[in-house]
Order: C-alpha cells, then structure tokens, then sequence
C-alpha cells in the first residue's frame, strides 16, 4: 500500500501556501524557505504581503494564476473550511494543515472531492524524514 505523504511530497511540484509571513522568525516563513530550496514552486497567499521569498503573494487562493498541486494551510483551525473550499474548486490535488491544525469536517469534505489530506503534521519535518 502506497504513503499517501509519499505521494504527495513526490507528486507536487507547485505549494501554495496560505498564511506564508514574510518574517523570517515566523513558522510559516522558515518551512517555504525549505520547501524552495528542495525544488517545489511556492506561492505564498497572504493578504498582508506583497512579495515572500522572491515569489509575488496573492491576497486569497482563488487569486493564484497557475495551478497549484498542494494547498499548505498556516491558518488557526476556524481559518481551514474556506481555504478547503477553495482548494476543491481550483483543482488542487492535496491539502496539507501543518502541525496544530485540525479541522475533521473540512479534511472530509476534501477527501469527498477526491483530494489527499494531510493534518497535524509539518511538512518539511516529513520530507527529511522521508526523502531528505
């Protein structure tokens, strides 16, 4: 039986990732920075910033202008339902909610429209762990 972690962090090319700060102290900004180092595109969508990583930020998800694989969620779990939403509707492939993130009914939803789903777990602590 295949990983689905596995999966998605082989499959995905392209993360949008939702809450992304531009400050360096701040989670969100430091798991991007890894992501872009080991070869994924990162689209930060923050509705604070201008511009994370040398990448433009688009202020909402339905705003990213080329398709995005996996939706990383740095959002307080009552953030999660609209950003699910919105992933199912531009055809992403995967959700990912990082560690502290929980929301059951949105995960269902998503898995209902046929998208993986990852919660409670670091993303960047998981591709050391599996292809680092």
């Amino acid at each position: 039986m295949s990983d689905p972690i596995d999966d998605i962090l082989k499959r995905t090319k392209v993360i949008a990732v939702v809450g992304l700060s531009s400050k360096p102290h701040r989670p969100s900004h430091g798991v991007a920075r890894y992501l872009q180092s080991v070869g994924y595109r990162i689209l930060p969508v923050n509705p604070n910033e201008t511009e994370v990583l040398g990448e433009k930020s688009y202020p909402r998800l339905e705003d990213v202008p080329i398709k995005v694989d996996t939706v990383n969620v740095f959002r307080r779990a009552e953030f999660v339902p609209p950003v699910v939403d919105t992933a199912i509707q531009i055809g992403a492939k995967a959700v990912w909610m990082q560690e502290g993130v929980i929301h059951e009914e949105a995960a269902q939803r998503a898995r209902e429209a046929g998208l993986d789903v990852v919660m409670d777990r670091c993303i960047l602590k998981e591709h050391k762990r599996r292809l680092g």
